[in-house]
């Protein structure tokens, strides 16, 4: 196993293929490759070489993890000590989760299913982060590889990873975060554009809020005694592993555009592709209240703006921040 603590990983490709795996102070070698396996068209990347590790005094990135979250991956693991949680649109208008972790690292987290297409342009406003995923597409690996940003998969970390026997595959595959990062990164490496403080004034005041995606539907029920959004998916609560609710201290619906891709599944359904770079409206849920507002992101290394109508910021709470990305509720 290899850790990643201070030190940022350098970047070798032989072949057009990157050796992404993650390196300690002391070079770790011998990672035994994996497969991924589960149905879902992921395809194993193959062996990789450890690339040269370096120090440049770079503080370490987020951990981006791909989890999965079709009614038998549930209840997942680790949403509840994510920084921020991206919702976002796949084949047959399902939806999947991107959690960004900073300041927290859980034991456990997923789920963890493939990445898409639309995954690299979200992530692009992170410092080179780490993404944790399954697996992907065979034409979508070298996207991948030539993305800034460490792949974790389990043919590059192996012991990262841990199969869940009470679980059918391919919703048994989980991430420990603590044998890929030593610490939690800090909040300097939430470069979303969100910003903590006040709420804008005004506002509607809400009890709930359903956000629909095509085959999937995400409510947000305001709960006084928890001060957050309480959330429910598909008409049940969402919970932790332990039983506990999911909670959100802000909801950013952010409405994008959502396009066909180059990319289907295995069983021939086209991969939507979710434009994250751009402008367009947005309503942020906070403290009881929706409130308007726009969005704003105009280049992919950028984060993404909030403000009001009238130009202001629109702050988020302390707290988790959801962000779902919708075409249409």
């Amino acid at each position: 196993m290899a850790t990643v603590g201070t030190e940022r990983r350098a970047r070798r490709r032989r072949g057009g293929r990157r050796a992404g795996v993650l390196l300690a102070a002391v070079l770790a070698a011998g990672l035994a490759a994996g497969c991924t396996s589960g149905g879902d068209g992921d395809d194993g990347r193959g062996a990789r070489e450890s690339p040269t590790a370096t120090q440049d005094g770079a503080a370490p990135p987020a951990l981006a993890v791909k989890i999965d979250n079709a009614p038998a991956a549930r209840p997942q693991s680790g949403l509840d000590d994510a920084d921020v949680v991206y919702v976002e649109q796949v084949e047959g208008g399902l939806s999947r989760l991107v959690a960004v972790y900073a300041t927290r690292l859980p034991e456990s987290v997923g789920p963890v299913r493939s990445a898409r297409e639309s995954d690299l342009e979200l992530l692009r406003q992170f410092d080179e982060p780490l993404l944790a995923f399954s697996g992907a597409q065979s034409k979508l690996l070298p996207l991948i590889d030539e993305a800034p940003l460490t792949p974790v998969d389990p043919t590059s970390e192996a012991d990262a990873f841990d199969r869940d026997p009470g679980r059918a595959a391919p919703h048994n595959l989980f991430l420990r975060p603590d044998r890929v990062l030593e610490d939690p990164p800090g909040e300097a490496a939430l470069t979303t554009g969100f910003r903590e403080g006040p709420a804008p004034s005004g506002g509607t005041p809400e009890e709930e809020v359903t956000v629909r995606f095509p085959a999937a539907r995400f409510t947000f029920t305001w709960s006084d005694a928890d001060g957050r959004w309480q959330v429910s998916m598909d008409g049940s609560p969402a919970t932790t592993r332990d039983g506990d609710r999911l909670t959100a201290a802000t909801v950013v619906v952010q409405d994008v555009t959502v396009r066909r891709s180059g990319f289907r599944d295995f069983l021939g359904n086209n991969t939507p592709y979710t434009e994250t770079v751009g402008s367009g409206k947005a309503t942020v849920l906070r403290d009881g209240r929706a409130h308007p507002a726009s969005w704003s992101r105009p280049a992919a290394e950028d984060g993404t703006s909030l403000t009001t109508p009238d130009g202001d910021p629109v702050n988020v709470a302390p707290g988790p921040v959801w962000v779902l990305l919708t075409s249409g509720r």
